[in-house]
Order: structure tokens, then C-alpha cells, then sequence
């Protein structure tokens, strides 16, 4: 990861959440190089879109009402299962490796680990 200067920062910015979300964004660019030239704006622009939408889509709920932050991590789920079917297809496509597109998986899982942990802590707090 990345370390930006910067005097303050924004609450979102310390969720691990976030933090992971732009870590896959930043591999998926690298993976997006390995597409063949023509799939680089078909099915690797449709990626790109997807997993900058995670964390697009975390900053703009965070701090939100609970139901509306709900509502954007709904979102991020979403454009983590299209991450996944992007990345399946790829491989089947053999655009990239099977090294490649188990290390998509281990990061889809891990953020959708987080974003289920985030879901509960959400939940909970509505529900107090």
C-alpha cells in the first residue's frame, strides 16, 4: 500500500475496508495490462469500473444515515461479485494466469470478508 502525504485525512480513509479496496484497484490496473489490446476497453474497462466502484462506493456511504450506508455497501458487494465474474472470465479467456486469477479471488474474498464485518457493525448499530 501506497502512504500519501497529507495533514489530516478523512474517517472512511482508515477503514480496512478502503484500505484494501484501493490496494485491488491499484492490481487490478497491473492485471488489465496483461488483456489482450482489443479487451483492454471491452472487458477490462468493464473491470476497472468495478473495482474502482468499491471504493468509490465506501467513501461516499461512509458517515451517511446507517440505512443509506447500507444501501452503498450493497453496492460494494455487488461490484465484488462483478469483479469475480470479470476476473473468471479473463482466465477462461486465458487474458491471465492462473496464478493471477487465484490472487483475484484471495483479494474478492478478502473484501468481502470486510464488507460483511462492515455490514454487521452497520446492522448492529441500526438495531440499538
Amino acid at each position: 500500500m501506497k502512504n500519501y502525504p497529507h495533514s489530516s485525512f478523512f474517517d472512511f480513509e482508515s477503514l480496512e475496508l478502503y484500505k484494501k479496496s484501493l490496494d485491488f484497484t491499484d492490481f487490478v490496473y497491473d492485471l488489465i495490462i496483461r488483456f489482450p489490446k482489443e479487451e483492454r476497453f471491452e472487458l477490462g474497462s468493464q473491470l476497472n469500473r468495478a473495482a474502482t466502484s468499491i471504493s468509490l462506493n465506501i467513501a461516499e456511504g461512509y458517515g451517511e444515515s446507517i440505512p443509506l450506508s447500507l444501501r452503498y455497501l450493497r453496492i460494494v458487494r455487488g461490484s465484488i461479485r462483478e469483479c469475480l465474474a470479470c476476473s473468471t472470465i479473463a482466465f477462461r479467456r486465458n487474458y491471465i494466469d492462473e496464478q493471477k486469477y487465484m490472487e483475484s479471488r484471495t483479494y474478492l474474498t478478502e473484501l468481502s470478508k470486510l464488507a460483511a464485518g462492515y455490514k454487521k457493525f452497520l446492522n448492529r448499530k441500526l438495531n440499538k
